[in-house]
C-alpha cells in the first residue's frame, strides 16, 4: 500500500507505540490523524493532524471522528492503539474502574470500527489494526481487567475477520509483549489496604513487570511492525511483537501446552 494520499486514523498518538507510529508513518508520507485527550501532548509533525478524543466518552468519539473524517475525506487505515490499566487485585477494582477500562479498550475501539467500516465498504478496501497484547493469551496477575479487555478485543478482531472475509478489508490483531514505554510508570496502583488477606505477591509482580519493561525493546519495534502491516498486501491475522521469548517461544507454548501448564509458566514468569 503506497503512502501517497493514504489517510490513517490512529488513537493514543501522544506517547509510546502511538507517537512512534505517528512519526514513522508521517515521515513515510502517510497522512495521520492522531488522537489524545490533550492536544498539547500530540507531536508537531508534517502530515500529522491532531485530534482531540476521549475514548471513554461515546459522544467525544462520534463528534471528533466525524470532524476528522470530514477533513480527511476517507480513511484507508484504522489503528486502535490507545490503552491504560490499573494494577491491583480483581476484588478491589471498582465498578467505575471496570467500566472505564472496558470503555477505553473495548467499547471505544468497537465504536471507531463501526464508524469507519461504512466508508471502507464503500471504497471496497481498508485495514483495521487492533493493538491488543500478549496479555490476551497470557493474562497478567493484578492486571486482570486489562488482560480481559485485550482478550475481548482480540476475539472481536477474529470475529470481524469472519464477517469481512468476502471483502478486501483486512483486520490484524497486533499483540505486543513487553515494550519500553511509559505504560508501567503511568499504570495506577490501587490501594489494597482493605484486603483482609494481603496479596504478598503483588509487590513481586509489580517489580517483575518493572524489571522486564526496563529490558524491553523500544516502541519503534512495534511501530515498524505496523508500517509493514500497512504495506503488506496480505497481512497476517495475528502478529506478536517483542523479544524472542515472547514472540517465538510463548506463542508456541500457548498452542502446544495444556492450560494448567501455561498457568504454571505464567506464575513462574512473574515469580509467584
Amino acid at each position: 500500500m503506497p503512502a501517497v494520499n493514504k489517510h490513517i486514523f490512529l488513537t493514543g498518538a501522544s506517547s509510546g507505540i502511538g507517537i512512534e507510529t505517528a512519526r514513522i508513518l508521517s515521515a513515510r508520507g502517510f497522512h495521520v490523524w492522531g488522537t489524545s485527550r490533550d492536544l498539547k501532548r500530540l507531536p508537531a509533525l508534517a502530515n500529522f493532524h491532531p485530534v482531540t478524543m476521549d475514548l471513554t466518552d461515546l459522544i467525544s468519539i462520534r463528534e471528533n471522528f466525524a470532524l476528522a473524517l470530514r477533513e480527511a475525506g476517507h480513511f484507508e487505515v484504522l489503528i486502535n492503539n490507545a490503552g491504560a490499566g490499573y494494577f491491583g487485585a480483581v476484588e478491589i477494582q471498582s465498578d467505575e474502574l471496570l467500566r472505564e477500562q472496558f470503555q477505553l479498550l473495548v467499547h471505544g475501539p468497537l465504536e471507531l470500527i463501526r464508524l469507519v467500516l461504512p466508508q471502507m465498504r464503500q471504497r471496497q478496501s481498508g485495514r483495521i489494526i487492533n493493538i491488543t497484547s500478549l496479555a490476551a493469551r497470557f493474562p497478567i496477575p493484578y492486571l486482570g481487567p486489562y488482560s480481559a479487555t485485550k482478550a475481548a478485543l482480540s476475539s472481536l478482531s477474529a470475529s470481524l475477520r469472519l464477517e469481512l472475509a468476502d471483502t478486501a478489508i483486512r483486520v490484524t490483531d497486533l499483540q505486543p509483549g513487553d515494550i519500553l514505554t511509559n505504560f508501567h510508570a503511568a499504570t495506577r496502583r490501587l490501594d489494597d489496604s482493605a484486603l483482609r488477606t494481603p496479596h504478598s505477591a503483588l509487590e513481586t509482580v509489580w517489580h517483575t513487570i518493572e524489571r522486564n519493561m526496563a529490558a524491553a525493546p523500544p516502541p519503534t519495534l512495534a511501530a515498524q511492525a505496523i508500517l509493514r502491516l500497512i504495506q503488506n498486501p496480505n497481512p497476517p491475522t495475528v502478529l506478536a511483537v517483542g523479544n524472542f521469548f515472547q514472540t517465538r517461544l510463548a506463542p508456541l507454548l500457548a498452542r502446544l501446552a495444556s492450560p494448567r501448564l501455561v498457568e504454571w509458566a505464567i506464575r513462574r514468569y512473574y515469580g509467584i
